[in-house]
């Protein structure tokens, strides 16, 4: 097992979290193989209840219920997984050597860093989304860079303190590149942070993702989004409430995974620091 999955699951909430998470990543990727109907298929009378052809109903338009349930986790993952690799891709590296360079560099990426995070995200969707459509492409980009400033600080102050070890230190002595001491020997240093970051903004990106798609700014219809879902059966609430609840429930459960695991190993991360501390 590697090590940063150990961490996660040392206690009680990780393996909740690891549980949660992993039962959305078998909807997500197993649901289409299984689904009774195509997600966008017109197979029975509107707004139907559960039966033992519709397990759990079926929607506005005829569409079952559950065949749109499976088929909408893909979307829930993958676009706040791009996303949060693209802001890593932008803030890490940036966060990586304004900690390491210091002096004017780390001053210019720190300002615009501060400056990206002073940007409403209301403004930025309008900035971006807006303008250039509701494409996928466009969703990973506003949400990659609304999250990189934050990285570029949370890896900046990571690095600094890394950089003054005598590992660090010696490798500067030896001559080594500065790209080589960044990837041998401050990454995987500030792994554990790194991976706390991961998680915490993957939860983030989850919920943030999914909020526009229920405002209808992110992916359109037909899609079967949960989000997107959400939104669609808010309206039937009253006498078909599955429509909405089942993805929302589906929602809550990767959100609420997603932040177990950043938890445990930043609980982790915590009692680290404590002990080294002592010594």
């Amino acid at each position: 097992m590697p090590r940063w999955l150990s961490i996660a699951v040392a206690g009680i909430p990780g393996r909740v979290g690891l549980a949660l998470v992993a039962v959305a990543l078998v909807v997500a990727t197993g649901g289409p193989v299984v689904a009774p109907f195509r997600h966008t298929a017109l197979v029975g009378p509107i707004l139907q209840g559960p039966s033992a052809k519709h397990v759990l109903g079926t929607d506005q338009l005829g569409r079952d219920v559950l065949s749109r349930v499976l088929y909408g986790g893909r979307s829930v993952l993958l676009l706040p997984a791009c996303a949060v690799v693209l802001a890593f891709a932008l803030g890490g590296v940036l966060g990586l050597l304004a900690g390491y360079r210091g002096g004017r560099i780390d001053q210019l990426v720190t300002r615009a860093a501060d400056i990206l995070m002073s940007v409403p995200p209301l403004l930025l969707v309008m900035v971006l989304v807006i303008p250039l459509g509701t494409s996928d492409v466009v969703l990973i980009a506003t949400t990659g860079i609304w999250f990189a400033p934050r990285i570029v600080r949370i890896v900046r102050a990571a690095t600094a303190s890394v950089c003054t070890k005598d590992y660090v230190l010696a490798a500067r002595v030896r001559g080594e590149s500065t790209a080589s001491i960044l990837w041998n020997e401050v990454t995987p240093n500030i792994t554990g942070t790194l991976l706390a970051e991961v998680a915490l903004r993957l939860n983030y990106a989850i919920i943030f993702i999914t909020t526009l798609n229920f405002l209808g700014v992110g992916v359109q219809p037909p899609s079967s989004d949960w989000g997107l879902m959400v939104s669609e059966g808010r309206a039937y609430l009253g006498h078909r409430p599955l429509i909405s609840i089942i993805p929302a429930l589906m929602i809550g459960a990767l959100a609420i995974g997603v932040n177990l695991l950043s938890d445990q190993i930043a609980a982790h991360l915590a009692r680290n620091v404590q002990e080294s501390s002592r010594l």
